[in-house]
């Protein structure tokens, strides 16, 4: 069976567009089921990312007394930015702390070592996990707050058992919390930029 010329005149123009249209869709599919797979797998999984991927906190915006909570390694990360009042209260604490001087070193790192525990004394990061049975204590920053007594000048209580700690997340005497607020390890990438999960960089 032959076709003259005159058939092929007779094409019609809305079906040759039709399967234009159809095969390009067809094409952009498979190009696409092709690369999910591939996209995928430059991204890290929620196992890497609970296994500890680094977090980037923006606490340009934190006003003093005030608490950023982030999620590091599947645990809740506090950020409190201290007023003076509360920095100058620090000392007052100390003769109620059980370890005032951070003595457990495995607690916080090197560069937390000191009364505020920070890099920066103004900005505590501490991982808001009681050390007693994991319960996530309160943040109760208000002095002499009617449900914690005369005396308190700021810091933390755990509802579950009782355990206080001061504005620096260090544990008090005769509670049941063995040992101070952790502090992960973070650095400071630039003034308002917080990466918790690292120790690099200078601040």
């Amino acid at each position: 069976m032959s076709y003259s010329d005159s058939d092929s005149k007779t094409v019609d123009p809305k079906r040759r567009r039709m399967l234009v249209a159809s095969t390009a869709g067809v094409g952009v599919v498979g190009a696409a089921a092709f690369a999910a797979p591939l996209l995928a797998s430059w991204m890290p999984s929620a196992r890497a990312l609970n296994a500890g991927a680094p977090v980037d906190v923006n606490i340009s915006k934190i006003e003093p007394g005030q608490l950023l909570r982030v999620i590091w390694q599947g645990k809740p990360v506090w950020i409190v930015s201290r007023s003076q009042e509360m920095l100058d209260a620090l000392e007052s604490n100390e003769k109620l702390l059980a370890d005032p001087n951070c003595s457990v070193t495995a607690q916080q790192p090197e560069y937390a070592r000191n009364a505020t525990r920070s890099r920066k004394p103004e900005i505590l990061v501490t991982v808001g996990i009681c050390t007693h049975l994991g319960c996530s204590p309160t943040y109760i920053p208000d002095f002499g707050d009617a449900s914690m007594g005369a005396d308190w000048k700021g810091g933390f209580y755990c509802p579950c058992h009782g355990s206080r700690f001061d504005m620096s997340g260090r544990v008090f005497k005769n509670v049941p919390a063995p040992t101070n607020l952790l502090v992960p390890p973070y650095y400071y990438k630039s003034d308002d930029l917080i990466l918790v999960g690292e120790s690099g960089g200078k601040a």
